[in-house]
């Protein structure tokens, strides 16, 4: 399967530091500590909110997301929540530490400057060993849920996601995909993602969104998890499976890196085979909808993430 029409790495248009409010520009110049003379936007994801690496008179580098609470409502949203769960998260996670944050017209995060590259696209074995290692410590880290944090479990995040089925089987949405077998396994599918509200039930704060853009591979050696938007308790193997979905995308033999990967060997196969039910399901019914002007590839991304998912998942099943 080709990953070619998605430009990984390149899907993001932002806004660019020179057209923040000057009031805004000033407020991260103060916190920074020294006048900003450079920025270098980050162009993976799929939002608009600014993300750019800026570079200080002083030399000093800092990574500065922000969002206006008027005009980018809801990612300023998600930057406040990720705010909060950055403050609150022990400091063996591996993740770049927050900084400082405003919260008024414009939520505004300093974040740790990790210099790093994303995983390439295709992964490539070594990587996510490296990534699904990291996973490991992440969960080890987070169970039990640190206090205060990840109040929704998954499944009350989640409880809308089977009922996805209904629109993919009742409107067709799996038309001119790769998807084969949708039909005649559609309905079992839906019972599968069902299941999946109570099998990923767990008492650690998983991620919940785990991508390669949102790993960084740091130039120190370290790998890193980032994004901490909507986290939630769950089960602790459930970001391994997440995951795993762009490796089988890219043709990797995901299911070996099941049996060996301490979080997932020992999960019934039922209960992997539920969570991607669960995520082909939302991916078939989001690729369906309309390209936002702000996120171009999002839906082609979602499309091939659909096509991967129902396919390991039909592989698995013997529906295929």
């Amino acid at each position: 399967m080709s990953v070619l029409s998605v430009p990984h790495g390149r899907t993001a248009r932002r806004l660019e530091w020179h057209f923040l409010p000057p009031h805004v520009r000033d407020l991260v110049a103060q916190r920074c500590g020294s006048p900003v003379v450079g920025a270098r936007s980050q162009t993976s994801g799929f939002t608009p909110g600014f993300a750019s690496v800026l570079t200080c008179e002083d030399g000093s580098r800092h990574f500065v997301k922000a969002a206006s609470v008027v005009a980018q409502r809801a990612f300023a949203e998600s930057y406040r929540e990720e705010a909060r769960a950055l403050g609150a998260l022990p400091a063996a996670v591996p993740a770049p530490s927050l900084r400082w944050s405003h919260d008024d017209d414009w939520v505004v995060l300093g974040i740790e400057h990790v210099e790093h590259v994303t995983p390439p696209r295709p992964w490539r074995t070594e990587d996510l060993d490296r990534a699904v290692a990291m996973l490991g410590v992440v969960a080890e880290a987070l169970t039990p849920a640190p206090p205060g944090l990840a109040t929704a479990t998954a499944a009350e995040e989640m409880a809308g996601w089977p009922s996805c089925w209904d629109r993919v089987l009742l409107q067709d949405l799996g038309r001119g995909l790769a998807v084969p077998g949708l039909a005649e396994h559609g309905a079992e599918a839906a019972g599968l993602a069902r299941l999946a509200l109570s099998v990923t039930a767990g008492d650690t704060l998983v991620h919940a969104d785990v991508r390669d853009d949102n790993v960084l591979l740091a130039a120190d050696g370290r790998v890193l998890l980032c994004d901490w938007t909507w986290p939630v308790r769950g089960a602790a193997w459930f970001d391994t499976v997440a995951l795993l979905i762009g490796a089988r995308e890219d043709g990797l033999d995901v299911d070996a890196v099941l049996v060996r990967a301490p979080l997932t060997r020992d999960v019934p196969a039922d209960h992997v085979d539920a969570v991607l039910a669960l995520h082909a399901g939302y991916f078939l019914v989001m690729q369906a909808q309309r390209v936002p002007a702000t996120s171009p590839f999002l839906r082609t991304s979602q499309r091939r993430r659909a096509e991967a998912t129902w396919g390991w998942l039909a592989q698995r099943r013997g529906w295929s």
